[in-house]
């Protein structure tokens, strides 16, 4: 089977399970070409977990083309990229400036330029979305005949929160009409698009995972009078909390608990982040570790004795959809206090696999540590119980062979050239 994965960037340290399904799809013997906007940073901000090995696919990496900031710029690159295509695709140049096929990226000639790398009539026997605007450009990409083969599109967070948000409930519109199948990874995205006009037919919940045989399980002991300590692994921007992490930690501090909190991942935030453990007399206490890479995160979860995930709905509306690390600590045996946000309590359970709290709850935050502080005794408890539910849900060998049985059965359904 020849299979075209589509994402904004590759390969992105913030988005590795794009890298893991590519991988998962060669080893179950299928073709696969990779198609991104541009490539992410070779080494840059963690967020949900750290990079991923295995091939290298940089072979089978190709990229659409760049669109100039400026209108001067644009229309000067617009009118040779249209020459030339009028030559060799002009079905496919003439459809690429129409509103009607590819909506206003016909005007801007945003779809003229983006497009252009992609030669007209290329089949695949399926194309993998990831983030609903990608699904949505693939759509647009079929239709003015630069790609031929049933789309499938994963939906993950942003583009389920701060994208509707921006853009308003019909963003997906064009998508659902057109789209042959939907992969919420989520109950809580699946319910979303459902109420946004997807076909449940077509909409299908398949999870996010991770390694779970590079995982070793390993009950968290605490050492007599050692501080406690804590962790969390995110990109530094709002919807992670951070903030409402270190604020728990100032408390503990202040209640005489001896406590460590390290952050391993860098964003737009770090310097707020910075000043404010500065403010609460936090040096020291708190380690702001910047991008951490593969190794190092994996000491950092042998080394903490609990994970703190305190996701929020960010001002913007950004949601997470469920945290990798989240499942990467829990498949280690490591007790977690997370938020109940977005499909966190899809993974946690409260009092089974660690503490759940509300949202924007500092306080919430402190006492739950607190509590897993003075019952030590269950941790190997709640490890077992952790390392149970990702292996059984989240394990991503085990999603890898789902999702290629899933590709197989929508190219059986929809022949090549079909859509």
């Amino acid at each position: 089977m020849k299979i075209a994965v589509l994402a904004r960037s590759f390969p992105a340290v913030s988005q590795t399970f794009v890298h893991d399904q590519v991988v998962g799809l060669l080893q179950a013997g299928m073709d696969v070409d990779v198609w991104a906007w541009w490539p992410g940073p070779a080494a840059g901000p963690t967020d949900d977990s750290a990079p991923a090995s295995g091939p290298s696919l940089v072979p089978r990496t190709r990229y659409f083309g760049t669109v100039p900031g400026s209108i001067v710029g644009r229309c000067l690159r617009g009118m040779v990229v249209a020459g030339g295509g009028l030559f060799t695709a002009p079905r496919a140049t003439i459809g690429c400036l129409r509103p009607s096929l590819v909506g206003s990226s016909a005007r801007s000639l945003r779809a003229l330029l983006e497009f252009a790398p992609l030669r007209p009539g290329r089949r695949y026997d399926a194309i993998l979305c990831h983030f609903g605007p990608v699904g949505r450009a693939a759509v647009r990409m079929r239709a003015v005949g630069l790609l031929e083969g049933p789309i499938a599109t994963v939906f993950h967070g942003s583009d389920m929160s701060r994208s509707i948000r921006d853009a308003g409930p019909g963003l997906y519109a064009e998508l659902f009409r057109a789209g042959e199948l939907f992969l919420p990874i989520s109950d809580r995205w699946r319910a979303r698009l459902l109420e946004l006009g997807a076909d449940p037919a077509r909409t299908i919940v398949h999870r996010m995972g991770v390694r779970t045989d590079q995982l070793r399980l390993r009950h968290r002991q605490r050492a007599l009078e050692s501080p406690l300590r804590l962790l969390s692994v995110a990109r530094l921007v709002e919807k992670k909390g951070i903030a409402d992490a270190i604020e728990a930690v100032a408390r503990l501090r202040d209640r005489g608990v001896a406590v460590t909190y390290a952050v391993a991942g860098d964003g737009p935030l770090r310097g707020a982040l910075e000043s404010l453990v500065a403010a609460r007399g936090l040096d020291g206490v708190v380690r702001l570790l910047g991008w951490c890479s593969h190794g190092r995160i994996a000491e950092l979860l042998e080394e903490a004795h609990l994970l703190l995930a305190p996701s929020v709905v960010a001002a913007d509306g950004d949601e997470e959809g469920i945290p990798v690390v989240l499942m990467e600590a829990m498949a280690t045996g490591m007790p977690v206090v997370a938020t109940r946000h977005s499909g966190i309590p899809e993974l946690v359970a409260d009092r089974v696999h660690g503490r759940l709290v509300a949202e924007r709850a500092p306080e919430q935050i402190a006492g739950a540590v607190l509590e897993l502080r003075d019952a030590e005794d269950r941790w190997p408890a709640f490890g077992d119980a952790g390392r149970r539910t990702v292996e059984a849900s989240f394990d991503q060998a085990r999603l890898n062979a789902r999702l290629a049985e899933i590709l197989r059965t929508l190219a059986n359904d929809h022949p090549r050239g079909g859509g």
